[in-house]
């Protein structure tokens, strides 16, 4: 498959290139760093929302170490949209997984670097901490949807369950949330869709329920 992504900003984006040294084509060598408009940078924090910082991923395999992500750094400010753009293999999805710690291990390993969100460094967190932060300050959307979503369980109590897992709730409010989160992403009768399983929905309707 094809993994090149475009990602729409809602505000204007210059993008300036920081080369990095290649080391193959298995290697997020290329950050593209926003450089912020005036008036977003008024309106944003001052402080990044997300930093990451001189990133090391490794993979160990029978030929050696390969180096998946190799020295990558960028931030994000609160209300930014980055794209990261490159060839298949170049190491954007293990960058994504590296800032949830989803990476396994082994072969993977994070062999150095820091990802910073709101000022905590989640590479000193325990996985009992990384668990409050997965799904519920930081989610990752996958491109295939039917391989992250229970084809057993309806789509309302896989929501429902993250919903009231992260937030305390009841299950019958959690139901309730789920139902304005389907709204929310334009699913057309969310009451009813609520009780359907995967299968059912349709490829663009499975990827907004993952949202």
């Amino acid at each position: 498959h094809h993994c090149r992504r475009a990602v729409m900003a809602r505000t204007p984006v210059n993008f300036a290139t920081i080369t990095r040294r290649n080391l193959g084509s298995h290697v997020l060598s290329e950050v593209q760093s926003p450089l912020r408009e005036p008036s977003f940078l008024a309106a944003a924090s001052s402080n990044p929302l997300l930093e990451i910082d001189d990133l090391h991923t490794h993979f160990a395999t029978p030929a050696g170490v390969v180096r998946a992500v190799d020295g990558v750094s960028y931030s994000l400010r609160g209300g930014e949209t980055l794209g990261v753009v490159g060839e298949s293999g170049c190491g954007k999805s293990v960058t994504a997984l590296s800032i949830l710690r989803l990476v396994s291990s082994p072969p993977g390993r994070i062999a150095s670097g820091a990802i910073r969100f709101d000022g905590t460094d989640l590479l000193t967190l325990s996985e009992g901490e990384m668990e409050k932060v997965r799904g519920n300050q930081i989610s990752m959307i996958f491109q295939e949807p039917m391989t992250s979503l229970n084809p057993l369980l309806t789509v309302g109590r896989q929501i429902s369950e993250a919903v009231a897992l992260h937030q305390g709730l009841s299950r019958r409010v959690a139901m309730d949330r789920a139902v304005e989160m389907l709204r929310r992403v334009h699913i057309p009768e969310p009451e009813r869709r609520l009780h359907a399983y995967p299968h059912q929905l349709s490829g663009g309707m499975r990827q907004r329920v993952m949202i």
